[in-house]
């Protein structure tokens, strides 16, 4: 599929995606006789996963990491582990500092709700 086409199957700019490869980001993308990119499912899955990252607030930096990591390919799966293992563990104390703000925010307005502030 060309950029135009993968760029809305995976809901990123086509600039976003140029840049990506740039940095090193997204690899090997292959290209037609004119020159222009040509996407693969394997392309799709990858993005949906750095996407994910994205989205648990992994930096781009380690990110990047990850990438270079996994393309030393299984002599790097421990690495590649415990760099998400470490992901993980963050993105549990924010989930965990998210649900507090909530519950004051939840307390705050049921005290509105009750009259109990002016």
């Amino acid at each position: 599929m060309n950029i135009k086409e993968f760029s809305s199957l995976v809901g990123l700019s086509s600039h976003t995606l140029r840049y990506y490869e740039k940095i090193g980001l997204l690899k090997n993308i292959q290209r037609n006789s004119s020159g222009h990119r040509v996407y693969a499912s394997k392309d799709v899955t990858w993005i949906g996963f750095v996407k994910r990252l994205k989205e648990t607030a992994m930096p781009l930096d380690e990110i990047l990491v990850y990438t270079k990591l996994r393309e030393l390919g299984a002599e790097s799966l421990l690495q590649r582990q415990i760099l998400l293992e470490q992901h993980q563990k963050n993105l549990r104390y924010h989930i965990k500092q998210q649900q507090n703000h909530m519950a004051a925010l939840e307390e705050k307005i049921n005290l509105y709700k009750n009259g109990k502030v002016g």
